[in-house]
């Protein structure tokens, strides 16, 4: 049977900063703060292809998906998510905070809100940072620099890690930053130690997307579970 909750892994990490001021991490810090303010200011629509992985800490598994996202932020309210997932075929869409997960082949159909978010809904959490302002992140997370990162794909990127200041799901996140200012990479990691990760490579900008594309359809006689 397949179980509504895939979990992942902890990675853990030790950064050593040498000969870095704090005066001039502060500096360093605002400058990708702001870079990635000016970046999200300037998107208007998002497509990408998407990798999902995740990370069992007690079973040291891992489960790898992938898909298509498309991402359309709104003013004054939340961006608007969707990732279709292939193999097993899954689509995910995220609306005003609010997630529904539908499998076609199961027909089943998950809802929930994404501040409480499970399995494949925690992607949706971590793409929320791409739409995050400067003073958004810096009045809810105390944000530290870490070495910066290349990823799988050869994106150079700035590497940022996120403790939340109030009380949540999960104790930490991680943003990945490339030089156009955009978060190509973010990870959550969880109070139990697993962790998802999130990449988007084949990156396309600023094309139409409609509010419609994130509507998911789902047939009569699917059953529709509460999660």
């Amino acid at each position: 049977m397949i179980k509504i909750l895939r979990y992942g892994a902890i990675a853990v990490f030790a950064f050593i900063f040498i000969g870095i001021s704090a005066g001039e991490t502060n500096a360093q810090l605002t400058s990708i703060l702001t870079r990635m303010d000016n970046h999200n200011k300037a998107l208007s629509s998002l497509k990408a292809d998407v990798t999902m992985s995740k990370y069992n800490n007690q079973l040291e598994v891992s489960d790898v998906t992938k898909g298509k996202a498309i991402y359309l932020p709104r003013k004054g309210k939340d961006a608007l998510v969707r990732i279709d997932w292939a193999d097993p075929d899954e689509s995910m869409a995220v609306v005003d905070k609010k997630y529904v997960i539908y499998r076609p082949r199961l027909k089943q159909a998950y809802t929930g809100n994404i501040n409480s978010a499970k399995g494949n809904a925690k992607a949706g959490n971590a793409l929320a940072f791409m739409s995050m302002s400067r003073s958004q992140l810096r009045a809810n997370y105390d944000a530290t620099i870490l070495d910066p990162g290349t990823l799988s794909d050869g994106t150079k990127t700035d590497h940022i890690q996120l403790i939340p200041k109030k009380a949540s799901s999960y104790t930490s996140a991680e943003i990945w930053v490339d030089a156009n200012g955009m978060p190509v990479q973010s990870k959550i990691v969880e109070k139990n130690g697993d962790t998802t990760t999130i990449m988007l490579t084949n990156i396309v900008k600023n094309k139409t997307i409609n509010a419609d594309d994130f509507s998911i359809t789902i047939p009569k006689g699917t059953e529709i579970l509460k999660s």
